[in-house]
């Protein structure tokens, strides 16, 4: 089992940012046997919707219209750690914030973050 918990979330204006942490309770996100890391949002009331992610054998991340070009996921091997660096924020990206891994051909799940962006 691979055991994730999100961290970071908070309140902002727009125009601003933040960054979500993602830490695994053993190795991943940063053992080998990963094959990809990512985030998802929910806001109430709407479906889960993809924000992007990371795949290791690429070693590139692939974003959703959405957010792409404001927001970044990147991984720290070292801290087993993969981000989600949140810029040019709007109120549209108020949800609540999951990260993934991929190992095996199963997803595990972190336990979400709130993220509310004021206007």
């Amino acid at each position: 089992q691979v055991q994730l918990v999100e961290s970071g979330g908070g309140s902002g204006p727009t125009g601003g940012s933040l960054r979500l942490s993602c830490v695994g309770s053993t190795r991943t996100p940063g053992n080998k046997g990963i094959d990809s890391l990512g985030w998802v949002r929910q806001a109430p009331g709407k479906e889960q919707e993809f924000v992007g992610i990371f795949k290791r054998a690429e070693n590139a991340a692939h974003y959703a219209d959405s957010v792409l070009g404001r927001f970044t996921v990147t991984l720290d091997n070292a801290k087993n750690t993969v981000y989600l660096q949140m810029g040019n924020l709007v109120p549209e990206d108020t949800a609540v914030y999951r990260c993934f891994a991929d190992q095996n051909a199963i997803r595990y799940w972190g336990q979400g973050t709130q993220v509310t962006v004021s206007s």
